[in-house]
């Protein structure tokens, strides 16, 4: 260790508890004999006097020091506090039933050799320094410890490793300073929101009898819990707060928190019509899908003006009931609100900018791995938000399982300590408690912009929903809740108490909340009765044909001059020698001669798209380079390992270009970048699967967020999916991206679904998907991408093609050879497949019989450019549909009824490819060959010359 005496002195404050009385054991030994400690600690103390160390270690009465016996008592004593702190949440007051036992063994003196008489001779100082300055004695500050780490609010952050961190918390938390008693006006703030909370949930319960509505009962406290987060983050800076949380009390937060007028709630109940209810300004209801959603899945937007301050969006994410699964999307969200995207290069990061509040399920938190996944992005570049506070809804079961049979953790926030976030856990039943957490949790985010958790321990007043019977199963714990006092009840008999309000006073409020729901109920009944048309569910709008009017060529100098700058990099930099012969090829792609590979399609419209300023966020598992070593986005300094991105320094650059590999996880992260772009929609946000097999694993945010979050929410997305996907012998799960579960779902112009033959289409594809971001015809985009297909000379295409062409949703193979009336079988394909036949086709003669279509666009499915196709071959005799997939994968289930709709009666249709099978591949590639070979031997020859 190279450093002065003032360092060491310095570096002495971070000591205390055993680690400080470790050092004093070695600091004496030292002084006896410097070789019996450890080389590093000897040259620490190295120079170094009983004076110097003295300073920063607590003065101990000789008669103590002489007596090696009693040495031990402070080493003991310094223990002895760690282990309160460490252990005291086993014995803190936070479950509001009193159904734990507490664990005090950790917490007795007399465990650890001590008696009160030891304690009281030991200075205060031993066992903290914080907040300890009207203590003299070590029991008079083990009397303190142990009664802030075992009241109301029990901590865990020993797995905080951090040591600024962990000395932060001590701090704050041994100092009270997060902790000071409250003012009287905000006692009465705090139960005026309570009785808000109770009695919207009484009414609802009175009123809409046996209706599920997910009470918040029994957690009432996290209404003022989250208003007082909400509070912080505006003072700290916020615009943007994002909140994501499944059912249990949505319907309180839409209400209280988001101000979503009781009219509007009501309505829903009753089914009645709301256009009406809707304010001008502030809270405006998302119920206005085409299919909708049922009440407590939906979200709201609201500008709230705080004191103090501008004003903040409050956005509560709309939610479906795979419940963890929208916080990714929430992350998603504050990334995009902390995202400056103006300006060439990664986008600018402003962590105060926006915050995410997720709410979780206390068996849901354990229970749902996309919660780790999740928890895993919040330090990485592309994903992190500056830190989330996570509130554990924790009712202490999860619809009629109790926690010994749903998690095999003490605690359910106990995922959260691999990565060292900070937990609370408070009792519900104490408001001034949960209101400190909240301060605390907002603090620490602010100050080191990491993830923060407060577990709100609680219970569930009533079942799973309101039609449950919860003694059936629980009969234990519902005797207990039966009997216990709701937390408006406690903290109105503790107010009264204290002397801050009177009975009369507490009427008065009681009476001010029902009028209010009352007037609210009656005004929808009105309106209810003057309407009584019958319920119409609303159409989704109208898709014209405007993507086909937005151009999307380049005019060819522009694409050369800007290949040309994105060849270019510092003097300085060293690109791997094989990789920079790889890309000087591209020089010569755009020339009369040359042929543009997809790869070089793909970065030209990423360039072009960002000269017209429209920024682009790629993510994925290695897409900086690509997965197949195709893209090379980032380059990598073959000396120094510095990077170089070339898409951010070209002249005609005027968006931010963000570029992120991301971890071994599909579902956070297709998650996280839907949210984004819901949150940016002028954004071109793409996620690319690894191989797209994989993105099964993310079927949950295809399936009730990118498919459907349109039709239920009104909830507009342009995500762009690249799903690598194509049959080269590489067996189950490097062959299929599931083609079928995309089409399945496709319905209502849901999304776009493509199977692309040429660098071209792909080119024109994402010019035409970025040009229509903002445009009320955007929809999710879908490519099967290619893999072997990406350095195919056939799939390659002109310079030409991409400076005046455009994207075709069919293309014919014989595009101007084909004498019509010869044709007597057309054969659809799409994909790689189609390159397949190509292949085999191009030698070959004497096909005038055959016409190859390959279908580029498949949803929307293109029946009129079919139909003008079909029209110009008056001889043909069946149509083939040719896939590689089996019969019952792939898209022939889809296309089948289609075709048959387009072709006249009597032609055949029939299908060739793979038999219906279990598994999407072969697994030993001869087979694959042999089988892929008969597939296309069997779609070139004609019946008479051998059958099929």
């Amino acid at each position: 260790m190279n450093m002065t005496n003032a360092d060491k002195k310095a570096r002495l404050e971070d000591f205390f508890g055993p680690n400080l009385g470790y050092l004093i054991d070695q600091f004496e030994r030292y002084k006896q004999d410097p070789a019996s400690v450890e080389h590093d600690l000897g040259l620490f103390f190295e120079g170094m006097n009983e004076a110097d160390f003295s300073t920063f270690v607590p003065k101990v009465p000789d008669s103590l020091q002489s007596r090696p016996a009693q040495y031990e008592k402070i080493i003991a004593a310094a223990k002895l506090a760690e282990n309160i702190r460490t252990y005291g949440h086993l014995a803190a007051n936070i479950y509001p039933l009193g159904n734990h036992k507490p664990d005090i063994s950790h917490l007795e003196f007399e465990s650890y050799g001590l008696s009160e008489e030891d304690l009281t001779k030991l200075p205060a100082a031993i066992l903290s320094r914080n907040g300890l300055s009207a203590h003299q004695t070590a029991l008079e500050a083990y009397n303190y410890l142990k009664e802030i780490y075992t009241k109301a609010i029990a901590y865990e952050f020993d797995h905080v490793h951090d040591v600024k961190e962990k000395n932060w918390l001590l701090e704050r938390i041994e100092g009270r300073q997060f902790h000071s008693p409250l003012s009287r006006d905000k006692k009465l703030t705090i139960l005026k929101r309570l009785f808000e909370v109770e009695g919207f949930e009484k009414y609802l319960h009175k009123t809409f009898v046996g209706q599920k509505r997910f009470s918040i009962e029994g957690l009432d406290i996290m209404v003022p819990l989250i208003d007082e987060i909400i509070s912080g983050a505006v003072l700290d800076g916020a615009e943007y707060i994002n909140i994501g949380m499944a059912h249990r009390g949505r319907l309180n937060v839409l209400a209280h928190v988001l101000g979503k007028p009781y009219e509007m709630i009501f309505a829903e109940f009753q089914h009645a019509p709301n256009k009406e209810l809707v304010p001008s300004e502030g809270s405006i209801g998302i119920n206005f899908g085409w299919t909708g959603d049922v009440k407590y899945h939906l979200g709201l937007n609201r500008q709230l003006t705080a004191d103090n301050s501008g004003r903040v969006k409050v956005t509560l994410a709309n939610n479906p009931s795979h419940l963890e699964f929208v916080g990714a999307v929430v992350e998603g969200f504050s990334r995009a609100a902390q995202d400056d995207r103006k300006k060439p290069g990664y986008p600018i990061e402003n962590f105060k900018s926006a915050l995410s509040i997720l709410i979780h399920g206390d068996a849901a938190f354990p229970g749902e791995g996309i919660v780790a996944e999740t928890l895993n992005l919040s330090r990485l570049r592309g994903y992190r938000t500056g830190g989330t506070i996570h509130i554990i809804a924790n009712n202490t079961i999860g619809f009629t399982t109790e926690s010994e049979d749903s998690r095999s953790t003490r605690y359910a926030s106990d995922l959260a300590k691999g990565y060292e976030i900070p937990i609370l856990h408070v009792n519900a039943d104490d408001p001034e408690a949960c209101i400190a957490a909240a301060m605390l949790a907002a603090e620490y985010r602010s100050v080191f912009h990491k993830d923060f958790l407060i577990d709100l321990v609680g219970y569930r007043r009533f079942g799973h929903n309101e039609m449950d019977e919860p003694m059936t199963t629980s009969p234990q714990m519902y005797t207990l809740v039966q009997k216990h006092p709701t937390v408006k009840e406690i903290y109105s008999t503790s107010l009264k108490q204290e002397g801050i309000v009177t009975e009369e006073q507490l009427t008065d409020i009681q009476n001010e909340i029902l009028q209010k729901l009352e007037a609210a109920n009656s005004k929808v009944t009105m309106l209810k009765k003057k309407e009584e048309e019958e319920l119409k569910i609303p159409e989704p709008p109208k898709f014209n044909k405007e993507q086909a009017l937005i151009t999307t060529k380049v005019p060819l100098e522009t694409l050369k001059r800007i290949n040309s700058e994105l060849l270019q990099w510092p003097d300085d930099f060293n690109v791997f020698n094989k990789l920079e012969k790889i890309l000087n090829r591209r020089a010569d792609m755009l020339d009369e001669t040359g042929k543009v590979d997809w790869a070089l399609a793909e970065t030209l419209a990423f360039a072009t798209i960002l000269a017209d300023g429209t920024p682009i966020r790629i993510s994925g598992q290695d897409t900086e380079r690509g997965t197949f070593a195709q893209r090379n986005l980032v380059l990598h300094d073959s000396k120094t390992g510095g990077t170089f991105v070339p898409l951010h320094h070209f002249s005609d650059a005027k968006g931010s270009f963000a570029v992120y590999n991301s971890p071994l996880t599909e579902a956070a992260v297709v998650g996280f970048d839907y949210g984004y772009h819901v949150f940016s929609p002028e954004t071109l946000v793409i996620w690319e699967a690894q191989y797209g097999d994989f993105a099964n694993a993310a079927q949950v945010m295809f399936d009730q967020f990118i498919a459907a979050g349109r039709a239920k929410w009104g909830q507009k997305s342009g995500i762009v999916l690249l799903l690598p996907h194509g049959y080269e012998g590489q067996g189950p799960e490097h062959s299929s991206a599931r083609l079928e579960r995309f089409l399945q779902s496709a319905a209502e112009k849901n999304w776009t679904v493509v199977n692309l033959t040429s660098a071209a289409q792909y080119f024109h594809l994402l010019r035409r998907q970025a040009a229509m971001l903002t445009r009320e015809e955007i929809r999710p985009l879908v490519i099967m991408a290619p893999k072997s297909l990406l350095r195919n000379p056939l799939v390659s295409s002109s310079a030409r093609d991409l400076s005046e062409g455009e994207f075709r949703a069919v293309i014919e193979h014989f595009a101007a050879s084909r004498e019509d009336a010869k044709v007597e079988r057309v054969v659809l394909c799409s994909g790689k497949i189609a390159i397949d036949i190509a292949e085999q086709l191009k030698e070959a003669n004497g096909f005038e019989w055959l016409q190859v279509i390959r279908l580029e666009e498949i949803y929307p499915f293109p029946t009129e450019e079919l139909t003008t196709l079909f029209s110009k071959f008056n001889n043909i005799k069946e149509v083939l549909w040719v896939q590689e997939e089996p019969k019952n994968m792939g898209a022939w289930n889809f296309v089948e009824p289609r075709i048959r709709e387009i072709v006249s009666t009597g032609i055949k249709v029939d299908y060739i490819g793979r038999r219906r099978r279990s598994s999407p591949a072969e697994g030993d590639p001869n087979v694959h060959k042999l089988v892929q070979s008969k597939i296309l031997h069997m779609a070139l020859t004609r019946v008479e010359e051998g059958g099929n």
